[in-house]
């Protein structure tokens, strides 16, 4: 396999040179258009570093669960998950984090890059509740920089297509997946049964 080793390898292969909307589109701080792409979103997928390595954890609630507390700070908070807190871990020990937003019929998504740190703020945590029930911890993020993607990975994806669509039939569960890795010792078919009632009770 042939790699590409330097920056100037790679500069050579990629031109010409980004356009300006590609350059000009990055911005500091909160703009009024990229304040109504991220409270019309409510799915992100949040990236972390830490010394293990890099993680990426999908985040979903209600549109708009992603709080803007002002032109350089965002809010997300931590709902229930499985209590394995990588992304968590990796914010305690390396701030560097970037949200990447998706708007379900929707081309565009809305990219943010900053550090963050964990609050526990009490009153904080109270008003991300939801039916009586706060998350626990509230990443906070320090915006170094946003800016929109164009809509090339989703138009070609079709993602949004429902023609395109899986049938959730055709693929692997949770609970066997769970089996065949521990033979048969966790999950299977018990686990799949329960797996409704169990997120209803426990999504936040």
């Amino acid at each position: 396999m042939t790699r590409i080793t330097t920056l100037e390898q790679l500069d050579a292969l990629y031109q010409p040179a980004p356009a300006p909307a590609s350059i000009t589109k990055v911005a500091r701080a909160m703009t009024p258009q990229y304040r109504k792409l991220i409270e019309t979103s409510p799915f992100a997928a949040l990236a972390t570093v830490g010394p293990e390595g890099v993680d990426c954890s999908p985040r979903g609630d209600r549109a708009g669960f992603v709080r803007i507390q002002d032109d350089r700070t965002l809010l997300m908070p931590d709902r229930r998950g499985n209590n394995r807190i990588d992304s968590l871990r990796n914010i305690v020990r390396d701030p560097r984090c970037a949200f990447l937003f998706l708007i379900p019929g929707s081309g565009t998504t809305m990219r943010v890059n900053g550090r963050a740190h964990l609050s526990v703020d009490p009153d904080l945590l109270t008003s991300f509740a939801v039916e009586d029930k706060a998350p626990r911890t509230v990443i906070v993020l320090e915006i170094d920089e946003l800016y929109f993607q164009c809509a090339r990975a989703i138009l070609r994806s079709e993602l949004w297509n429902p023609a395109r669509h899986v049938d959730p039939a055709s693929l692997p569960t949770p609970g066997e997946i769970l089996a065949s890795m521990t033979d048969n010792q966790v999950g299977g078919d018990s686990y799949d049964k329960a797996w409704p009632e169990r997120a209803k009770a426990s999504m936040w």
